[in-house]
């Protein structure tokens, strides 16, 4: 991609999607088209044909998505399969349709089936059975996969979906009801030492395993993949598979081990109670990041520092 490309990033006020726009910013990419939901739409599939027709952006990250944690997943499971459908048949349809050069898709580990192998390879997709606390979304996530894979093999495009571990950072969603476990832990525990709380119940045994991945790390794995030479990506792009590739760091860690973490770096002091009535959903969700490290990409945020900067971020924002 050249400074002046013309690239669209759908969703640049969310976690994904602002720490692309970071990451675009600091590389040097200028000519960045920006939308608000208010602005547009994206579920609406005249305005986006609007929008692509009158800007024609060269490249485009498809950030935008409708995201939740276990409990927002088991609360509204028709807006999370509409939404996310409408979102990327828009805007991937779009991109063809105005000849956009690579566009890249941004998933979630949760379209890997619930008990598959670990570490979690690209080939196992559609290969066993979802977890049920999040099958709506995750069906939806599959369908973009397919569809960048259908457009390519018929169209010739550059369609590439990206499937990051579990994210956070700055911009990153905080409400108890709706938020991941590391957003919402962070803010479970800084309110509980400013009341003084005695203890904290964490959602869960405290006994699954998760991956965790600072925002800007993946932000800039997705611009690594964007700005490599054709030639570097044609395992992607060789038709007979979906054009499929897992950002992580490779290591995970229980929830309780996370819960210490993040105790520690809030400086909360208090008993931590892991409440076993609620559900633990997949026990181990840790990803593959070979293909991304044979590609030259590796992350290098630990999660201390990273724990420590999405703290700092949460004070900034609360």
């Amino acid at each position: 991609m050249k400074l002046e490309t013309k690239i669209y990033v759908a969703g640049h006020r969310g976690l994904v999607g602002s720490a692309i726009v970071r990451s675009l910013k600091k590389s040097g990419y200028a000519n960045l088209l920006l939308r608000t939901h208010a602005e547009l739409d994206l579920t609406d599939q005249h305005a986006v044909c609007d929008f692509f027709d009158q800007e024609k952006p060269e490249y485009v990250f498809l950030a935008a998505a409708k995201v939740g944690g276990i409990h927002a997943n088991s609360t509204y499971p028709a807006e999370f399969i509409y939404q996310n459908l409408a979102i990327q048949t828009n805007v991937i349809h779009e991109s063809w349709r105005q000849g956009v050069k690579r566009l890249l898709f941004l998933g979630s580990s949760c379209i890997y089936p619930r008990d598959c192998p670990q570490p979690i390879k690209e080939e196992y997709l559609l290969t066993g059975s979802l977890e049920s606390t999040n099958r709506p979304y995750a069906l939806a996530k599959i369908a973009g996969i397919e569809m960048c894979h259908a457009y390519n093999r018929q169209y010739g495009t550059k369609f590439m979906a990206a499937m990051p571990t579990n994210l956070y950072g700055p911009n990153d969603n905080y409400d108890l009801n709706n938020s991941h476990v590391l957003p919402a832990l962070i803010r479970k525990m800084h309110e509980a030492k400013q009341r003084g709380d005695k203890e904290v119940i964490v959602w869960g045994t405290g006994t699954p395993k998760r991956e965790f991945l600072y925002s800007d790390d993946m932000a800039n794995a997705c611009l690594y993949l964007l700005e490599q030479p054709e030639s570097g990506l044609s395992e992607l792009f060789n038709n007979e598979r979906p054009p499929l590739v897992n950002i992580g760091c490779g290591e995970d860690l229980t929830i309780r081990e996370l819960a210490a973490m993040i105790a520690e770096t809030v400086d909360y002091t208090g008993k931590l109670v892991f409440d076993s009535t609620k559900p633990d959903g997949t026990m181990q969700k840790l990803m593959d990041v070979s293909r991304m490290k044979g590609l030259g990409w590796v992350a290098t945020t630990s999660l201390r520092s990273g724990i420590n900067s999405a703290y700092q971020s949460y004070l900034e924002q609360a």
